[in-house]
């Protein structure tokens, strides 16, 4: 038998390369690890399409880590408390406040488990760098990835790509997707008016009301919204993040209709 270190390598490459090939191809690219990126991506899983997450960090969760200025809990509204139960995640009510609190930990981790319990590849470290398009009318057909590591090394490296039906941009307050397209694609008249100041309470009910489709192939969710549409930010209450991502799942699926069609 070989050498176990051998053996190490070979498994993982044998396994990774196995991955990549079914990545290269897929119904839905998420792009972001957030609230909002893993909500949608367990919903459209369940629902049978193939779907992967990329997330540029070696961690889930996006803004939810933080909690409130570091302490470990956020918030939610009534409104989002059968997302909750669906990815088992714990809540206990503040009666003073009518709010329900939520272990930044246990939403994270419950969050990405749901979503990896679905059927989705959730793969780390890799950067969005640009996005496939077609025109006439212009269609945004996959995403173009690098690895983190080689961006942050300063290399030149020549990226690959992955085809999708759908595309979502969940990266959060950069809207990073939606920043490529609108420098990059011809013929896309697109716009990011900037994300304003805090008002948590039109900010939660905005997002979630402009979640969805800007052009064929490519959907918004969570902070990005905000981003896009010069909306407010709203701190750490999570309601919208979660149900955001609910929306543009259910976007993406009407408009996709069948997986793989």
């Amino acid at each position: 038998m070989a050498r176990l270190e051998q053996r190490i390598s070979r498994a993982i490459w044998r396994s990774a390369a196995r991955d990549w090939l079914e990545l290269s191809d897929l119904d839905v690219a998420i792009v972001g690890a957030g609230p909002s990126g893993m909500t949608a991506a367990r919903y459209l899983a369940e629902r049978g399409f193939r779907v992967a997450v990329f997330e540029r960090r070696l961690s889930f969760g996006g803004g939810i880590g933080g909690g409130g200025m570091l302490l470990h809990k956020v918030v939610v509204d009534e409104s989002a408390l059968r997302i909750l139960e669906d990815f088992n995640i714990g809540y206990s009510r503040d009666d003073e406040e009518g709010l329900y609190v939520v272990d930044a930990s246990e939403l994270m981790a419950k969050l990405a488990a749901g979503a990896i319990d679905s059927g989705v590849r959730m793969v780390h470290g890799v950067h969005v760098e640009d996005v496939i398009y077609r025109d006439g009318p212009p269609r945004i057909e996959g995403v173009v990835v690098q690895w983190s590591a080689v961006l942050l090394s300063g290399l030149h490296v020549d990226p690959l790509f992955v085809t999708s039906r759908a595309v979502v941009d969940a990266t959060g307050h950069e809207a990073g997707v939606l920043s490529i397209v609108a420098r990059k694609v011809p013929g896309v008249r697109l716009q990011l008016e900037g994300e304003k100041s805090a008002y948590a309470e039109l900010s939660e009910k905005l997002v979630v009301e402009r979640t969805g489709r800007v052009m064929p192939g490519l959907y918004v969710a969570g902070m990005a919204v905000a981003a896009l549409y010069g909306l407010p930010r709203m701190g750490p209450i999570f309601s919208s993040m979660l149900l955001s991502g609910k929306k543009v799942a259910e976007a993406v699926a009407a408009d996709l209709g069948s997986p793989g069609s």
